[in-house]
């Protein structure tokens, strides 16, 4: 069939006066088809009406559609049995040419970024080789939209505190910082809201604005918007991990470090360069990073257990020995458990990511061998005795009667002791010594009982008004 450039070539030939014949051996066709379209006085070609062997099944191929589930092979195989007599591309074809279970195709967009304008952030899981097992892991990817330089740690767990580790190294990394982090819908940094609509969490909103960028997150469902940081863990499943096996997390993230700056060299075909030279014109637009980049720790409050360890995640670290049943800070950052009581760091110790418990002790905090720890009194009872030295000896006899060192009785007496007028404690426990009562619920009574109604309001009776 003639296209319409022929069919205008041979029209405007016969407007010139050129005869039939001297057409068909110019333009190369035959006089008949010459003819036919000097008598149609058109360059349109015609639309072949021709009848489709599937068109008479349409009903039932729609009514097969639903009942199979989409599965154009069940369909195929259910009229066949039916006694039709068609192809299965002949099926396939009038669905593809009817939108019958095909969706016509969008064209896709292309998103325009000036050096410095936007970096993206995401995760994804991954399983992977680590120490001899077969482990999953959140790999993070930040990646700089003009440049696409490319930065990807992998975590056992992904939480807001690695969250923040993470970025502290990756803007480490490229040296300074874009204007805008546009993320997924990730409860990691949203509080609440989807899209343009989004607020972060006032933590990681203070953490941006450290470092001079903002939080963006894109519409719920357009995930190409995000699809530089997206299609690079394709890249790093199939490239970097494909048949490598690693030892220890440290030799993990090293690794991937190296394959980062490996990848960031090298020329890309449809970058037209490497993204380090484009990183070179486009680190200069970068927010700079701050005089002081401060190390991210999680603060936890322990008490230091009767073996002397604190516990972390599962995992134990030891402390002083001293310490035990005190109260202390742990700081755990990105390599280690820091321990402190007050202002002073008692313990350091490198944090462990293994899933199995395990315990980390350092010699120097254990007691010297042979060496009979006599343990001080708990803090409660420091308190207790310097608020009321009379309770001196309530406390011995009520630490006799009470489980282990008697801390939650002790801790349940100091409560009683800074909640209510000493004159009335001191009262109920010379009466409980007496009768040798060490029953903390009963001496709360009795210290109620002791303070009379004249301590309470009574919703009872109405207020009197004053005399005049």
């Amino acid at each position: 069939m003639l296209d319409q450039s022929t069919r205008r070539t041979i029209l405007e030939l016969h407007r010139r006066g050129i005869g039939t014949r001297r057409i068909a051996k110019l333009v190369g066709v035959s006089r008949n088809a010459v003819k036919d379209i000097i008598r149609r006085d058109s360059s349109d070609v015609p639309q072949l009406a021709r009848n489709e062997k599937a068109e008479s099944y349409r009903d039932e191929i729609l009514e097969l559609y639903t009942s199979c589930k989409g599965n154009l092979a069940r369909v195929y195989e259910e009229l066949v049995t039916k006694g039709a007599t068609l192809s299965y591309p002949a099926l396939t074809a009038f669905c593809r040419r009817h939108g019958i279970g095909h969706a016509p195709k969008l064209p896709t967009g292309r998103y325009h970024f000036e050096p410095g304008a936007e970096m993206q952030h995401d995760t994804s899981p991954h399983r992977l080789s680590l120490g001899g097992k077969q482990v999953v892991v959140q790999t993070a990817s930040l990646v700089l939209c003009y440049s696409r330089v490319l930065f990807c740690q992998m975590y056992p767990r992904f939480d807001r505190f690695t969250c923040k580790v993470f970025l502290t190294d990756a803007l480490q990394y490229i040296s300074g910082a874009c204007k805008s982090c546009m993320i997924d819908n990730t409860h990691v940094v949203v509080l609440r809201g989807t899209g343009r609509e989004m607020v972060p969490v006032p933590e990681m909103e203070a953490f941006g604005e450290r470092y001079g960028f903002r939080f963006h997150a894109h519409e719920k469902g357009d995930a190409n918007r995000s699809a530089r940081v997206e299609r690079p863990f394709h890249f790093i499943e199939n490239n970097f991990l494909a048949g490598r096996a690693f030892a220890d997390w440290d030799e993990l993230n090293a690794k991937a470090r190296q394959w980062c700056d490996d990848k960031n060299s090298m020329f890309r075909k449809h970058l037209h360069a490497a993204p380090n030279e484009l990183f070179a014109v486009e680190k200069p637009t970068l927010e700079p990073l701050p005089e002081w980049v401060p190390e991210v720790y999680r603060l936890h409050q322990r008490i230091v257990d009767s073996e002397g360890y604190v516990c972390v995640h599962g995992h134990r670290y030891s402390v002083p020995f001293e310490l035990m049943g005190r109260q202390v800070e742990v700081r755990e950052t990105k390599e280690r458990v820091l321990v402190y009581r007050g202002p002073r760091e008692l313990a350091s110790h490198k944090k462990l990511l293994d899933s199995k418990p395990k315990r980390l002790t350092e010699l120097s905090h254990r007691p010297p061998k042979g060496l009979r720890i006599k343990r001080g009194p708990v803090e409660e009872e420091r308190k207790l005795l310097a608020a009321l030295p009379q309770l001196d000896t309530y406390v011995a006899e009520l630490k006799k009667r009470a489980s282990g060192r008697g801390t939650l009785a002790l801790r349940r007496l100091w409560t009683i002791v800074r909640d209510y007028p000493h004159d009335a404690v001191l009262a109920a426990v010379r009466v409980a010594e007496h009768y040798r009562m060490f029953e903390l619920d009963r001496l709360e009574r009795m210290v109620l009982r002791n303070l009379g109604d004249d301590n309470f309001f009574n919703f009872d009776e109405p207020e009197q008004p004053d005399d005049p």
